[in-house]
């Protein structure tokens, strides 16, 4: 696994470095083992100019092999930004992996059906 973390308009201390790596290790109980996988982690200010204060964004971008994921959250708290974007990117693997998970039984359960001679289906043509 290949990790990157940029931090933008800000500096990237030790402390949200750490905070950032424990979110990626949660990250990896959801990939497959075996997998290629990288992720960039971009933390930092939107602007420099906000009247209200400041106002703090995250951005994730994981590559699971050849499938690419990407969230952003901007919040007025860099913590919460993260979370939220830890969140989302955990929701997207997940329901990539039921969707991969459904087509493979449906693919399955039309073989079998074509093996039984239930179906008339024709594999080459896929009609």
């Amino acid at each position: 696994m290949t990790t990157n973390i940029k931090a933008t308009n800000m500096e990237l201390t030790l402390a949200i470095s750490d905070y950032v790596n424990k979110k990626i290790e949660s990250i990896s109980k959801f990939i497959p083992q075996g997998e290629k996988v990288v992720i960039y982690v971009e933390v930092g200010k939107t602007t420099n100019h906000h009247k209200q204060g400041d106002y703090f964004k995250a951005e994730f971008e994981v590559t699971i092999g050849g499938m690419k994921f990407f969230t952003d959250s901007k919040k007025s708290d860099l913590y919460k930004a993260i979370d939220d974007a830890k969140d989302e990117i955990v929701k997207q693997i997940k329901s990539n992996k039921k969707r991969k998970n459904t087509l493979f039984k449906r693919g399955a359960t039309s073989v079998k059906k074509m093996i039984k001679g239930l179906s008339k289906r024709d594999p080459v043509t896929s009609k």
